[in-house]
């Protein structure tokens, strides 16, 4: 069985060509993939810290839901073991484009069953955020004492992302 394509299939940032209208007839998306991004804002949401790591984008890339939840999710993991509920945890960018997979047959006889490029559209297979050079993708706020945590686990999230970062 098939899973996933891989991260760099999808990184490369084209126009939404993605239809979705109010019409049935004129939509060509027809059901939009639920979400795995589950949280943008974790920790202390109440309290004023002092200061604030930044994860940034060096260059134009497109990021999959799922690479977004697995970084929040390793960055999270990593500051509550440390800090406890002591940060603020936000991811910034909003999965809106929809990726598309055009599937096909491989195999001996293939070619027979295979529509090939009929219809070629594609069915939604999940969610990617847009981003630009130098866009903020993740900040944490700490007090000056856990700067050094937060950029750790930053580093720890970088892995998880297709592309390059740096973090300030």
């Amino acid at each position: 069985m098939a899973g996933l394509r891989k991260g760099k299939c999808y990184t490369k940032v084209i126009r939404a060509y993605t239809r979705k209208s109010k019409y049935k007839k004129w939509a060509f998306i027809k059901a939009i993939p639920p979400l795995k991004l589950v949280k943008f804002d974790q920790g202390d949401l109440q309290k004023k810290f002092e200061s604030e790591v930044n994860l940034y984008s060096k260059q134009d890339i497109q990021l999959r839901h799922n690479a977004l939840e697995s970084a929040r999710q390793v960055i999270h993991k990593h500051l509550a073991d440390l800090l406890g509920n002591n940060y603020h945890l936000k991811v910034r960018p909003y999965p809106h484009h929809i990726l598309r997979e055009h599937k096909m047959l491989a195999g001996a006889g293939a070619d027979r069953m295979s529509p090939g490029m009929t219809m070629a559209f594609g069915k939604p297979v999940g969610l990617a955020a847009q981003v630009k050079k130098d866009q903020p993708i993740i900040t944490v706020m700490v007090d000056t004492k856990d700067i050094l945590s937060a950029k750790t686990a930053l580093n720890f999230a970088i892995a998880r992302l297709p592309g390059k970062y740096y973090i300030n």
